[in-house]
């Protein structure tokens, strides 16, 4: 394909993966929203809804790694739009299950597990697909894109699916759900996932493997690239710690300070918004020439502010004073992630051979997943145990120490040489392609 036609589909694609990715997590974010609202309506039980948590989680934590397989074994773009039909028939099947014999909280159970089953192809396709879809130049835009998607369909879903519920019956969140599913995949059947391919497909041809041996050889290579597996962990120590912030920062507000829900609600909107205004940044400069370092510092400014919602239990603020200081503190926490979050993406999207990222991705969303709810119980278990200042402070510290050893100087000169060697291949590969 002409070299100005590549640029143009790459730019298509960036618009076209932004407006997706948005719709379908539009979609999502109000389904979860009704679905949990109607558990606790009907049940009054935070059993029950911890249940539906359990459901939207365990299976994406088992499947991660055959999903990474499938993805590098066959057609991403094939396993994207079957995971989206797959989306939005479970949800018809509720649907249709509901007006014939009434909405059921097994029901419910099911569904969740299926789309979480389904969410977990969708996002690893598209992961080990985004240096596919657009130019080298182009990956940070691509992935602040993404973040921003996200992070836009996290602040107007929930406020949607609280403005609907009980205005509307329940049935018009599996609507809603169904037509972004729909939208989705139209969208994203008319996208190439190839188009900056630099995949040697004769070479892969050639070697006959197992399942098991395929998923195997994701594990080995991850361990072959030390540098790769640093990357990795730094992303996955995050994950763990940060559970000391989502718990604490909930514990902190609601039960110790006692903001009413209201409030509550626009100091958490907050983080969105920051990530929202992090990525409109990055995505309108050139890429950081040291993703890595970024990160590092980043990171330990996370810390900081981890640390720092325990300052109003240390220094007296009025009602007012405590709500603008969250605001505040979540808004740069929130720039903060995007600050982490995209150089660290751009990297691995780099770091990783095409060949692998599917299974690589995979092998992490089942880590991440697994860490984070386990980062929340322990935690969770710490608040009742210790004063809440001093956990948040202690984690924080934790996070700034265990970040600045990971990522020590020599270790990022090994990571930014390794990025110029990556690009250059890269590049020389596109030209060719």
């Amino acid at each position: 394909m002409d070299a100005v036609l590549k640029t143009k589909k790459a730019t298509y694609h960036l618009w076209t993966f932004f407006i997706s990715k948005m719709i379908s997590t539009f979609g999502a974010q109000i389904y979860a929203f009704g679905m949990s609202f109607y558990i606790l309506s009907l049940t009054g039980s935070a059993t029950n809804f911890a249940l539906n948590l359990i459901f939207s989680v365990l299976p994406r934590t088992i499947i991660g790694p055959f999903a990474g397989y499938l993805s590098d074994k066959f057609s991403k773009k094939k396993i994207v739009i079957i995971a989206q039909l797959a989306s939005a028939l479970a949800v018809s099947a509720l649907l249709l299950y509901s007006m014939v014999d009434g909405l059921s909280i097994p029901a419910i159970y099911v569904t969740t597990a299926i789309l979480s089953v389904t969410s977990s192809f969708t996002g690893i396709a598209f992961s080990a697909s985004i240096a596919n879809l657009v130019d080298p130049p182009r990956l940070q835009k691509a992935m602040s894109y993404n973040q921003m998607s996200v992070s836009m369909a996290s602040i107007a879903g929930p406020a949607i699916g609280g403005l609907l519920f009980g205005t509307v019956s329940i049935t018009t969140f599996f609507v809603i759900q169904i037509v972004s599913y729909v939208i989705a995949v139209v969208l994203e059947s008319t996208m190439n996932f190839h188009l900056f391919s630099t995949k040697n497909v004769e070479k892969v041809s050639e070697v006959k493997e197992s399942m098991v041996q395929n998923m195997r050889g994701g594990i080995s290579y991850l361990k072959k690239n030390k540098l790769l597996t640093t990357v990795m962990g730094v992303g996955l120590t995050v994950n763990f710690l940060f559970g000391a912030f989502m718990v604490g920062f909930s514990f902190v507000l609601v039960d110790q300070l006692k903001l009413d829900s209201r409030d509550f609600g626009i100091a958490e909107g907050a983080l969105s918004f920051g990530v929202i205004l992090g990525s409109i940044y990055l995505s309108m400069r050139k890429e950081l020439k040291q993703p890595l370092a970024v990160g590092k510092y980043g990171i330990m400014l996370i810390g900081i502010f981890v640390a720092a919602v325990s300052v109003p239990l240390f220094i007296t603020f009025n009602y007012l004073g405590v709500v603008l200081f969250f605001v505040i503190l979540m808004l740069a926490n929130g720039i903060t992630l995007a600050f982490v979050n995209t150089p660290l993406g751009v990297l691995m999207q780099k770091m990783i051979e095409e060949e692998f990222r599917g299974r690589v991705f995979g092998i992490m969303e089942t880590m991440a997943q697994a860490l984070i709810p386990a980062g929340m119980l322990l935690f969770g278990f710490m608040y009742d145990i210790f004063p809440s200042q001093w956990v948040l402070i202690g984690s924080g510290i934790a996070l700034i120490i265990t970040v600045g050893i990971l990522l020590r100087s020599t270790v990022l000169e090994k990571v930014e040489k390794n990025q110029e060697e990556m690009t250059k291949d890269v590049e020389s590969q596109t030209m060719t392609a």
